[in-house]
C-alpha cells in the first residue's frame, strides 16, 4: 500500500483537480441552482456512483497495462497531459457568454441520479485522472497495483463527494448570483485553466 506521505500528496493534488469545474461540477451546479440543495445532492450521489465504474476499470485495466508495457503506459500518460493542457488553454481563452440566466427543466430525483451517473461515466476529466494521474501514486514494489488503485479510487470518491457536495450547497445558497453573473463564471474559468495547466506540468515531471 502507498505510504502516508504519498497518500497525503495524492489527497492534496486530487482536491486541486476536483475543485476545478468540469462536466460533473457544471451538472451539479446547474441542478442545484435550478431545483435546490436536495436535487444537487442527489446529483452528487449519481455522479460518484459513476466514479465507481472508473475505479473498477482502472484497477483492472491499468494493472494489466503496467504489467504489459511501460512504453504503452508512458504514451497514455502523455495523452492525458495533452488533454489537460488543452482543457487549461480552452478555459483561459473562453469568452464570457453574457448574462443569460442558467435555465434547466425540473427533473425527478431518479432522473437526476441517473443523469449524474451517465455524466461522470462519460466524463473525460475523470477518465484522464484514473488513466494518467492516479497510477503515479502506485508502487509495484509495495504489492499488487490493483488494490492500491482501489484504495486511491476510494479516496477520490470520498474527496469528490465532499468537494461536489460543497458546490451543491453553495450553488443552491447563491442561486441568484450564479444564474446571472458572467463575471463569476469567467473567474471560475480562469482559475480552472491555471489548475489544469499546473497539473499537466506536474504530471510531466513524474516517472512512469
Amino acid at each position: 500500500m502507498p505510504d502516508i506521505s504519498t497518500l497525503a500528496i495524492f489527497c492534496a493534488l486530487t482536491l486541486g483537480l476536483l475543485v476545478v469545474p468540469g462536466p460533473a461540477v457544471l451538472y451539479i451546479v446547474t441542478r442545484s441552482v435550478s431545483q435546490g440543495r436536495g436535487a444537487g445532492l442527489v446529483s452528487v450521489l449519481g455522479v460518484h456512483t459513476g466514479s465507481v465504474v472508473h475505479v473498477a476499470a482502472a484497477a483492472l485495466g491499468i494493472s494489466a497495462l503496467l504489467a504489459a508495457s511501460a512504453t504503452a503506459f508512458t504514451v497514455v500518460k502523455y495523452v492525458g497531459v495533452a488533454y489537460l493542457v488543452w482543457l487549461g488553454v480552452r478555459k483561459l481563452m473562453r469568452r464570457g457568454d453574457g448574462d443569460e440566466p442558467i435555465e434547466v427543466k425540473t427533473q425527478s430525483r431518479r432522473r437526476l441520479f441517473w443523469e449524474g451517473f451517465v455524466v461522470n461515466v462519460l466524463n473525460p476529466k475523470t477518465a484522464v485522472f484514473f488513466v494518467a494521474f492516479l497510477p503515479q501514486f502506485t508502487n509495484p514494489e509495495a504489492g499488487p497495483v490493483g488494490p492500491q488503485i482501489l484504495l486511491l479510487g476510494l479516496l477520490w470518491i470520498v474527496l469528490g463527494m465532499a468537494s461536489d457536495g460543497t458546490y451543491a450547497m453553495l450553488a443552491s445558497a447563491l442561486a441568484g448570483r450564479v444564474r446571472g453573473s458572467a463575471r463569476v463564471r469567467r473567474r471560475l474559468d480562469v482559475g480552472s485553466g491555471v489548475v489544469y495547466l499546473g497539473l499537466a506540468a506536474w504530471l510531466t515531471t513524474e516517472k512512469a
